[in-house]
């Protein structure tokens, strides 16, 4: 889930993220052999697929996490002169123009490329980035809560700001989260540009609940999460993505036969994730081999249920667990990148004034 971003879920995803990274202990970025991936907490593959990669490729992988999508890219932005490594995956479409517009990555049209669909190719032009995946960020909401008060939960950006949710939702710093950015995007989207700083005022006035990322509002804040419920969250409402419910389920032992979130489908806001090759990279030839094994069917068709997210190319398999328990959302807020590149910091200072002080 972002990021995915799906970004990675619950408790038991952190063991398996830590064990995903597969080769990643102590290479040196020069190393001709070894691909350093710089990315968000959320990257996951599993070690059969990646150790596939390493075979067949020649090249070890090394993986560096440094946070939220957000906090990943500022830092990769600020550093581009002098990269930590050769790849970024995790960039999305609320913030891939701040990486364009500094330079972040170099040009490279990957192998395999004409395989993603149309709808999700950006940059044509240049291509200096690769679309991954996309995914849905959207309120999710603890099944037990609303049935335990008699309460139906929210299905819209209108419901929101409604007096029976008050003090209810926990989101994230759109200054410094993807998904964070992402809900703001999807409320600018529903309001338009005059009417999202009033949909705001009122969403404060009804108690929202801002942490810096995801990880702290879904598995520390929220009560319907597995992390939430051992965290003590008392937050049954939350922004995060449509492929959660589904994580739930698969990591809970032993599996529930339905799972404990839902979704408000009406708070929806569509995310795609790329991959770039950085400028500067030490490992040019290294990192354009692993982007062209990112779009294989064989990496697409592991992620969804290593990092909750959707395939991008044509033919890739979605596991049932998603189309059961998290299908993606049918008219999900979406906004053209032309418009995000304009508005976005703008409104994310705006936000900031209106929203944390």
């Amino acid at each position: 889930m972002n990021t995915k971003k799906y970004c990675a879920v619950v408790v038991g995803l952190g063991m398996l993220t830590l064990s995903a990274c597969g080769s990643s202990g102590g290479a040196s970025a020069s190393d001709s052999k070894t691909v350093t991936l710089v990315s968000h907490d959320s990257w996951a593959v599993s070690k059969s697929v990646l150790a596939d990669f390493e075979k067949q490729s020649g090249y070890k992988v090394h993986v560096l996490k440094d946070g939220d999508a957000g906090q990943a890219v500022n830092k990769a932005v600020l550093t581009k002169d002098n990269p930590q490594g050769d790849v970024f995956f995790g960039v999305d479409n609320t913030l891939l123009s701040r990486a364009l517009d500094n330079g972040l990555f170099q040009s490279y049209e990957a192998k395999g490329s004409d395989r993603i669909k149309p709808q999700y190719r950006v940059d044509q032009d240049k291509h200096r980035v690769t679309p991954i995946d996309s995914g849905d960020i959207c309120v999710n909401y603890d099944k037990a809560y609303f049935s335990k008060h008699r309460l139906t939960p929210p299905q819209s950006f209108d419901d929101l700001v409604k007096p029976e949710y008050k003090n209810l939702l926990v989101t994230e710093n759109a200054a410094t989260s993807s998904p964070g950015l992402g809900f703001l995007l999807g409320s600018a989207a529903r309001y338009g540009d005059d009417g999202w700083q009033g949909y705001w005022k009122k969403l404060k006035a009804n108690g929202v609940k801002v942490v810096d990322g995801w990880e702290q509002a879904y598995n520390e804040e929220f009560s319907g999460s597995a992390g939430g419920k051992k965290a003590k969250g008392d937050r049954p409402l939350v922004v995060s993505y449509a492929s959660s419910p589904p994580a739930e389920v698969v990591y809970a032992d032993p599996r529930p036969k339905t799972a404990p979130t839902g979704v408000s489908y009406g708070t929806c806001f569509r995310q795609i994730e790329y991959a770039g090759l950085l400028s500067n990279a030490r490992n040019s030839k290294g990192g354009k081999a692993f982007i062209d094994f990112l779009v294989t069917k064989e990496f697409q068709e592991d992620m969804p249920l290593n990092m909750f997210v959707y395939p991008v190319i044509e033919g890739a398999t979605v596991p049932k667990e998603f189309t059961e328990y998290g299908p993606a959302a049918k008219d999900p807020e979406t906004m053209a990148p032309a418009k995000i590149a304009a508005s976005r910091d703008q409104w994310v200072k705006s936000w900031t004034s209106l929203v944390l002080k």
